[in-house]
């Protein structure tokens, strides 16, 4: 491979981490390196996240998500149920393996199964709402977002204060994502969009579309000792999330654990993440110490936190926006209730969204069925992508401006 097409998907791929080793480097210039930038680092929230994400990967590998997933699948064939059951799927492992790892395993699932059940039409509003989903219900748990993890840490928030602030948002986007997985499916009759002649999506013009058949699950049977080792694993890691355990002794025993059980596990760990956080651990930690900067959004942060957070999330993404504000605030709620929301928006409002923008074109290039008609194309994609993101950032911030003491 040539080295500018190297550079170039280099930076597409890691794009954040440069983005914010670039950002660390320059505030490094502000405010040069000292004593203090040992106080800089969230370890906890580092370890948690690596627990969370290593035994993720662990379960993934030997294929125990992704049967649980063919399973609640392989029940429903209409469009408006396997739609939802897709959707609903994702948001469910959100919340309890984080947005980015539902999203990696239940996409390549969702376009498969849409497929081979003549239904590519759906692909595209499906993927829109599994991003949604993603970023939006991994919001009520701790270790659902990774900027609700750091959050957790840094404020040191209860369990019951998190959930009595996360549940309205929460219930509001369930509520949401029904209602349009509802009405977007709704337009997908017999295989094929209204209007629109079913042979796009796999069936020959005229006829009924293949009946659904769900890809062929793993074959060789799981093993109960590693999904018990797994389990124990992943109760470890909640535990340190709820601060019952040092988050030390959790990434001691996850890591010797996979290095014997499961190697690429850790192998497949998003490393790219976990440096991520670093380099914008510095980069808020200098930040906070310039005093005009303190100085212009400590009284913004007051008055407007649900907001300037949200907005922050679109430029920035909700994780940095996250790390840099709580420098300047200690309201931790419209903090934590605005970078959750502001996973929706801009394609950039959350991670999770990128991932599912660019599996979208990687799946056009797997399935010709996403190549034969407008409907499926990147563009159309994208601007069904951007409506709806646009619409439930709106909304769920008037709803939380009306709703939530805030």
């Amino acid at each position: 491979m040539p080295l500018a097409r190297r550079i170039g998907v280099l930076v597409r791929e890691h794009w954040l981490l440069l983005a914010a080793a670039a950002a660390a480097l320059a505030s490094m210039v502000v405010v040069p390196p000292d004593a203090a930038y040992l106080g800089y680092f969230d370890w906890r929230t580092v370890g948690c996240l690596f627990c969370v994400l290593a035994v993720a990967n662990a379960f993934r590998r030997m294929g125990a998500i992704d049967r649980l997933a063919r399973a609640a699948i392989r029940r429903f064939a209409s469009a408006r149920s396997l739609a939802a059951v897709l959707v609903a799927s994702t948001a469910v492992l959100s919340m309890a393996f984080t947005n980015d790892v539902a999203l990696l395993i239940m996409l390549p699932l969702s376009a498969t199964v849409l497929v081979g059940a003549g239904r590519a039409a759906l692909v595209p509003p499906v993927f829109a709402l599994q991003a949604l989903g993603a970023n939006l219900c991994g919001m009520i748990t701790p270790f659902g977002n990774p900027q609700n993890l750091y959050l957790y840490t840094y404020f040191h928030i209860s369990l019951g204060d998190f959930l009595r602030v996360m549940a309205p948002p929460f219930a509001a986007s369930v509520l949401g994502l029904a209602l349009a997985t509802g009405l977007l499916a709704g337009r997908w009759r017999d295989g094929g969009a209204a209007g629109e002649v079913p042979a796009q999506d796999g069936a020959r013009g005229g006829e009924a579309p293949r009946p659904f058949e769900a890809p062929r699950p793993f074959e060789a049977p799981l093993s109960r000792r590693r999904l018990a080792v797994y389990g124990l694993l992943f109760a470890l890691a909640v535990l340190a999330v709820f601060r019952v355990v040092p988050a030390w002794a959790a990434v001691a025993a996850v890591a010797l654990s996979l290095a014997a059980a499961d190697r690429g596990a850790l192998a497949e760990v998003d490393y790219g993440l976990l440096a991520t956080f670093l380099c914008f651990f510095v980069f808020s930690g200098n930040m906070a110490r310039v005093p005009a900067l303190a100085d212009a959004l400590a009284p913004l942060m007051a008055d407007w936190g649900l907001i300037v957070s949200a907005g922050a999330s679109q430029v920035i993404s909700n994780v940095p926006a996250a790390v840099l504000l709580s420098h300047f605030t200690g309201e931790w709620a419209p903090l934590l209730v605005g970078v959750n929301v502001g996973g929706a928006g801009t394609f950039v409002g959350s991670l999770a969204s990128l991932i599912a923008i660019r599996y979208y074109g990687a799946a056009r290039r797997l399935f010709p069925e996403l190549r034969r008609s407008p409907s499926t194309s990147p563009g159309a994609f994208l601007r069904l992508f951007g409506l709806l993101n646009a619409a439930f950032l709106v909304g769920l911030l008037a709803f939380c401006q009306l709703v939530l003491p805030l």
